[in-house]
């Protein structure tokens, strides 16, 4: 049976979600809530969405890059990168568009076959100048009236995974990834569950 959401989409956003060769994702406000937790003696948290890392994990495994670009420096999109297998992990980032367009060069693609997904004003030069620009459901109104696509998810609550789902649907893997999880091999699993 044929991924049967894939229709709820208006098709420019299909079309462009087709051409996408790398999808790259603010960290806070995205990948989370956007809340910032601090311990008692200054150390970060951030709680990830477990569908979200599963998601990640499959644009890889068909041959999407995935890249985490984050204007806040601290090890914990770093580690969380790693947990996912995912090497273009960037922190600290003052410039997130030449981040984009170095990554993007590297990989020999033009900036139509880039998505990136973000929530604020620190997101929207770069958002505006990628072929596919995302936003969760509760980004700042400012970047959600200019993206191409919004979530129906929250930041942090499964909106990473909705896009994820999207690119993998339009660009014709839903199915086979399904077939080999109903197989049980080939697909990483996010969890243990």
């Amino acid at each position: 049976m044929p991924y049967s959401h894939l229709n709820d989409y208006p098709a420019d956003i299909r079309e462009r979600a087709t051409r996408v060769r790398l999808a790259c994702f603010d960290v806070d406000g995205t990948l989370t809530d956007g809340r910032l937790y601090f311990d008692g003696e200054g150390s970060e948290l951030k709680a990830f969405h477990v569908h979200d890392g599963q998601g990640l994990t499959l644009l890889g495994k068909v041959g999407i890059a995935v890249a985490f670009i984050t204007a806040r420096g601290g090890p914990i999109a770093k580690r969380r990168g790693a947990d996912l297998g995912i090497d273009e992990v960037h922190v600290g980032v003052k410039d997130k568009l030449a981040c984009v367009h170095d990554i993007a060069a590297r990989l020999g693609i033009g900036m139509d076959q880039v998505s990136f997904m973000g929530d604020d004003l620190a997101d929207l030069r770069v958002m505006l100048q990628t072929g596919f620009a995302v936003a969760p459901a509760d980004a700042h109104r400012w970047v959600s009236e200019r993206v191409h696509w919004r979530t129906t998810a929250r930041a942090g609550h499964g909106a990473v995974r909705e896009f994820c789902d999207l690119l993998l649907a339009a660009q014709g893997h839903a199915e086979r990834l399904l077939d080999d999880l109903l197989r049980v091999e080939g697909v990483r699993v996010e969890g243990n569950a």
